[in-house]
């Protein structure tokens, strides 16, 4: 029998797995993050499934092998919240490369929509019978140029969308391959030319605060930014301030910098604290959701199937599927 024990898990992640589950295969729901608090839990198991927000520092990783974990599974594409170079030849990780790249492109389209046509304010004021369209003139996509970092699978299916529009784009990629319609630029060409800024890379090192005060400078006034990737992509204290003083027209975030004792979670009844995400919030020309671009039935279904299809195979058939591991100094 496979025990596993599934970490930050909700309801409609209970729902994906659960036609996986049999009599060779028990799994434990956590609603808890993994950390060096928690990892305790995982004593007994043979296998741990976490998510974006839970913390597999070092630390971490060697109770894991303490505690004889034989796989961690990353039910996500990212993994920078993983202590990879830790974990080398110690302790085996999967991830799901792709489970819906469509399901994140539509969302950030839906982001800069909502922004660009204040579909938001309109729905607050028609509820309250106010049918005013004073105060909500938009502007056309057609023609605009939107600057697209990061090409990968979901970068390529928000180039398909905003053709659909009619839009300049502009591209860059670390690694860059010709894609029909884009013209891929310098990082700072892209900065000074977009109208829109949509961000779409992994975050490490060299992405870390990729858009902070220096970047913003680059920019054109009343630029618009779309980040649903990750929250450290951005200085948040700088997109703060770029906003107040009208240097950026609009952000519109599906991911924030400390976002991992908030999203997720029911916080409507409790203090923020987190200052920073208070002003955010309280600014007409942002729009937030809180990390659920991913959030279709079609990428719940491919991610319980890719995560469970990496742990049967390695414990069936002693197959690495979808490993994250090093190459040449590189995590991979």
């Amino acid at each position: 029998m496979i025990k596993i024990a599934m970490f930050d898990s909700k309801q409609y992640d209970k729902d994906s797995f659960e036609p996986y589950l049999n009599d060779n295969i028990k799994m434990v729901y956590y609603e808890t993050k993994l950390n060096l608090t928690t990892v305790s839990l995982t004593k007994g198991y043979d296998c741990v499934i976490v998510f974006v927000n839970d913390e597999v520092d070092k630390d971490v990783i060697d109770k894991l092998i303490e505690y004889k974990i034989k796989l961690l599974a990353l039910r996500s594409s990212g993994f920078n919240n993983v202590d990879i170079i830790s974990a080398q030849d110690r302790l085996p990780v999967v991830r799901v490369p792709a489970y819906s790249p469509n399901a994140i492109a539509e969302h950030t389209m839906a982001l800069l929509l909502t922004s660009i046509r204040r579909i938001h304010k309109a729905y607050n004021r028609t509820r309250e019978y106010n049918f005013s369209i004073e105060g909500l003139t938009g502007f056309n996509l057609h023609e605009k140029t939107i600057g697209i970092i990061g090409t990968g699978k979901i970068g390529k299916a928000l180039i398909d969308i905003c053709s659909g529009f009619g839009m300049n784009i502009i591209t860059y990629d670390k690694f860059p391959v010709p894609i029909q319609n884009t013209q891929n630029v310098s990082l700072m060409e892209l900065f000074s030319r977009s109208d829109i800024i949509s961000l779409h890379c992994p975050l490490n090192e060299e992405t870390y605060h990729l858009i902070s005060e220096r970047e913003i400078r680059l920019m054109k006034d009343g630029v618009i930014i779309v980040n649903t990737s990750r929250g450290e992509l951005i200085n948040t204290e700088d997109l703060l301030d770029a906003i107040k003083k009208k240097k950026i027209g609009a952000a519109c975030l599906d991911v924030y910098e400390e976002e991992s004792e908030l999203f997720f979670n029911d916080k409507s009844g409790h203090i923020l604290k987190d200052d920073i995400l208070a002003r955010l919030l309280s600014m007409p020309n942002v729009i937030i959701t809180s990390h659920q671009a991913f959030l279709t039935k079609e990428a719940l279904d491919k991610i319980a199937e890719t995560t469970m299809d990496n742990i049967i195979s390695f414990f069936n058939e002693g197959i690495l599927k979808n490993e994250v591991k090093i190459e040449n100094k590189v995590v991979k």
